[in-house]
């Protein structure tokens, strides 16, 4: 699995969760009113799963920032080490994009 994949994977899954979380706010709104013991127990626990969940998707979104933060030091420092590389590899790109557009 290549590192956009697993970005790409990670982004959707960040996504999936919000989703999940706001359908159980909600859920825990509609409820609000119905009394007794059991949904008194339930509710109390999907509050704190939420909370949780919320804690770790903002605890995610810092890491992907972080190493997209290194991901880009690094590249800036390669293309300062090894500048005429970094023009060989822009100029294959170019040229592949190049190709794939005249294409279609």
């Amino acid at each position: 699995m290549t590192q956009s994949t697993m970005i790409d994977a990670r982004d959707q899954l960040v996504t999936d969760m919000k989703a999940v979380i706001t359908d159980a706010e909600e859920l825990l709104k509609a409820t609000t009113g119905a009394t007794g013991e059991r949904i008194s127990a339930a509710r109390a626990r999907a509050e704190e799963t939420l909370r949780n969940a919320r804690q770790k998707i903002a605890n995610l979104d810092d890491v992907v920032m972080n190493q997209a933060k290194e991901a880009a030091k690094q590249a800036d420092s390669y293309v300062r080490e090894n500048p005429w590389g970094a023009v060989g590899i822009a100029a294959v790109a170019g040229l592949v994009v190049g190709v794939m557009i005249a294409r279609k």
